[in-house]
């Protein structure tokens, strides 16, 4: 008994000095191959025993041996397997196998990116991939003459898209091109009354970018708008009109073009005949928009009884609509010529804006308000009940007030209105608070009865 004792002891140990030194060796070689000692040196069968079995080291070149592909795992290593060199072998003594693994500098090396790639290239070989071509080859050879045809009617040849494709950008037209054709359809005798209208609709909305309206005049579009104004139809004068307003809004270089054609002028002889309240208020329009920020066309304007013209269309029967436009007409040309007044205090001015206070010096303004009874025509428009009448009659007073001051002083009519319009604002005012409302509108128009009260006091 102490024999076997003492013998199992001496296995024991040199199982571990022989699993020391299959753990610490390290070969220069390609490859390590477990083989079998009875077979010689060759690859064969194993035998069971543990220390019947050594690591032998063998280059990549010496024949085909079959390698084992180490992973992150611990795996049984199997007899007659090489394993590469840096990995990692141990002996499981539960089992009494031999397993191996990657090693700890190819743990750190081996990413999904290596592995992916190690698994592409050997995913297929050369025979696979020949015999993959040649069965797609098979499949498009037995795809039907039918089958062909039926996939080759959903789509479009490439020619006939590139004709298609020519013709829109032929169809594809600039503004210059529209308008020109528009013209002529305009000037047209077979065209009717209502194409008219449609293209001058049209016209109406393209003339107002600055380049647009300046190109109609240059084409001699300015002759078939003012041919539109003389027109015997009313539906003609008016959209005419309207063109007109909306081409020369903020836009000198077509205001001067107008001007010099003449078409002020026909806009007051309209303005001072019978016509619709409809065609009267597109002309207004196109006479505020001609008169803006252009003192010429207001000298003009007022040389030729434009004052006068405007002074009996306030007191027709024209309604209140005309009246507030008229009123805001004043206002803006009264408050322009006296912000171009003010700049011409300042020292520091260049030649142009000095030409333009002298322009603007030339417009006598303030005399025709008072020749032709402007100050007590505005008040008249207080009585209205619309709220944004009355504000337009109020900025007019506030800014006629230098020339009207000794009027307002003695028309008890406007002060009386001046302080019942106020009473009715503070009480409207009054009211909305209670309501928990609060409308700045009203006391805006509160404060301009303050303002105008203030200078007639």
């Amino acid at each position: 008994m102490r024999l076997m004792s003492r013998s199992a002891a001496l296995e024991f140990i040199l199982l571990l000095c022989c699993c020391h030194l299959i753990l610490g060796q390290k070969s220069d070689s390609a490859l390590t191959v477990v083989e079998n000692k009875e077979g010689g040196g060759g690859r064969g069968e194993g035998r069971d025993d543990d220390d019947d079995k050594e690591e032998v080291t063998v280059d990549e070149d010496e024949g085909d041996l079959e390698v084992v592909q180490p992973t992150e795992e611990w795996q049984t290593l199997k007899p007659g397997q090489a394993v590469p060199t840096g990995a990692h072998v141990r002996l499981n003594l539960q089992t009494g196998q031999r397993e191996v693994r990657l090693g700890e500098e190819q743990l750190k090396y081996w990413t999904h990116e290596h592995r992916d790639k190690e698994e592409v290239q050997t995913l297929f070989n050369p025979d696979e991939l020949k015999q993959a071509m040649k069965k797609i080859k098979e499949d498009l050879n037995s795809v039907s003459t039918d089958q062909q045809d039926s996939v080759v009617s959903k789509y479009r040849p490439l020619d006939e898209l590139k004709r298609d494709m020519a013709q829109l950008e032929v169809l594809v037209e600039t503004d210059a091109q529209i308008m020109k054709r528009m013209l002529e359809q305009l000037n047209s005798s077979k065209s009717s009354t209502e194409q008219r209208l449609n293209i001058l609709q049209e016209l109406e909305y393209l003339v107002h970018q600055v380049d647009n309206a300046q190109t109609l005049c240059s084409m001699g579009g300015l002759q078939f708008i003012l041919q539109g104004l003389n027109s015997s139809d009313f539906r003609l004068q008016e959209s005419s009109a309207f063109v007109l307003g909306s081409a020369v809004a903020s836009n000198p270089a077509v205001q001067v073009k107008v001007v010099e054609s003449g078409a002020l002028q026909m806009l007051l002889t309209i303005l001072a005949t019978t016509q619709p309240v409809g065609v009267k208020k597109k002309v207004l329009y196109a006479v505020a928009s001609l008169l803006r920020h252009f003192p010429y066309a207001q000298y003009y304007f007022l040389s030729h009884g434009g004052m006068q013209v405007l002074s009996e269309l306030f007191q027709a029967d024209g309604g209140e609509v005309l009246r507030t436009r008229i009123a805001t007409m004043l206002y803006d040309m009264i408050s322009e010529k006296e912000l171009i007044s003010q700049a011409g205090l300042d020292p520091v001015l260049d030649a142009s804006h000095e030409e333009r206070v002298r322009q603007y010096s030339e417009v006598s303004l303030q005399r025709e308000l008072l020749e032709k009874g402007w100050c007590s025509l505005v008040p008249q428009l207080l009585e209205s009940n619309e709220h944004d009448y009355r504000e337009k009659a109020l900025r007019a007073l506030l800014v006629m007030a230098p020339v009207c001051l000794e009027q307002y002083h003695s028309d008890s009519s406007l002060l009386g209105s001046l302080r019942s319009l106020r009473d009715q604002y503070e009480d409207m005012i009054q009211s909305q608070m209670i309501l928990g409302e609060e409308n700045s509108y009203f006391a805006e128009i509160v404060e301009l009865i303050d303002a105008l009260q203030v200078k007639i006091k």
